[in-house]
């Protein structure tokens, strides 16, 4: 079964509302200042509405993206990555929503999170996703806390998917070059397939309910951290992180690779990297940087942060 139009038009809508109640709660945090909206065309089919905010109170750099595109997809990208295929090019459509927001303020994290829904000619139909948190410091309380509201989220729907999403986000956002993780992981999910109108209706419903979540989850972290002070340290090491984020999402991240090799506007997706990002030969804290030896020393897979 291909999606009818219909449902197609379905997901788009709320994909796009998402967007704006997003964008609404984000704003509040950094009054006075705006998200600017993009409208961009892509010129193989389809194309996106790029919301970004710069230089606020809060967010240093952020990008609450939607796009909707569709065409021929190259043979190295078919069915969603599946590399061995065949030689042909795919008829696809693919739509999400993409959240990168960079903060002022070192001890708030930054934070991801992405739900897409994509389809072939192949006949191949899934919804892929997740959240994940990327703290320049590591408070596990925070941490807690983040997965705690993942795993009811995800419990709602199916028990098995936390620890299976939760794992899924471990191995992912993991950067085998630093053999370090990029966070505190959260949940990340691809391909998650239906069979008919139920099933469907199940997994659009987990995804808009992950979507609904990011910005309660945001805001009450952000509520916490905000106002703490920060010192010149606190910024080096935060680019430091920064850079860390960007060789994960420039070297491994299949988003950015399907965003560039499908056609896709590389302003738009290379929103993901921060305004600024440091790289220090041979870098390792001095031994009375406790809060940075501590962050390290949780940058690896397996943890688990509800009970621990």
């Amino acid at each position: 079964m291909i999606l009818s139009e219909m449902n197609r038009d379905v997901v788009v809508v709320k994909f796009m509302e998402l967007q704006d109640s997003i964008c609404a709660a984000m704003e509040l945090l950094n009054d006075p200042v705006k998200f600017r909206e993009d409208l961009w065309t892509r010129e193989a089919g389809g194309g996106g509405r790029t919301r970004i905010l710069e230089n606020g109170n809060l967010i240093e750099r952020g990008g609450v993206n939607f796009a909707k595109v569709f065409g021929k997809l190259p043979a190295s990208l078919a069915l969603g990555g599946n590399d061995t295929d065949n030689e042909s090019e795919h008829d696809f459509f693919a739509t999400g929503l993409s959240i990168v927001l960079h903060p002022v303020n070192p001890f708030v994290p930054i934070i991801h999170m992405n739900i897409r829904y994509f389809e072939s000619d192949s006949g191949r139909k899934w919804f892929g996703g997740g959240i994940d948190l990327t703290p320049h410091y590591i408070d596990t309380e925070e941490a807690t806390i983040f997965h705690q509201s993942l795993k009811e989220i995800c419990h709602k729907y199916n028990s098995s998917y936390y620890p299976k999403f939760k794992k899924w986000a471990d191995d992912y956002f993991f950067i085998p070059h630093r053999n370090e993780t990029r966070g505190i992981g959260g949940i990340f999910f691809d391909q998650l397939e239906f069979n008919n109108d139920q099933e469907f209706q199940s997994a659009f419903d987990f995804v808009c309910d992950l979507g609904k979540s990011f910005a309660p989850i945001y805001t009450r972290i952000v509520s916490r951290k905000k106002d703490l002070k920060f010192n010149e340290k606190n910024r080096l090491w935060q680019k430091l992180r920064r850079g860390r984020y960007v060789e994960f999402n420039l070297v491994y991240d299949r988003g950015t690779r399907f965003g560039l090799e499908s056609g896709g506007r590389a302003e738009s997706i290379l929103m993901s990297l921060p305004p600024e990002a440091s790289w220090v030969y041979n870098y390792s804290p001095e031994p009375t940087s406790v809060d940075e030896i501590f962050t390290l020393s949780f940058l690896r897979k397996g943890i688990d942060w509800i009970n621990n």
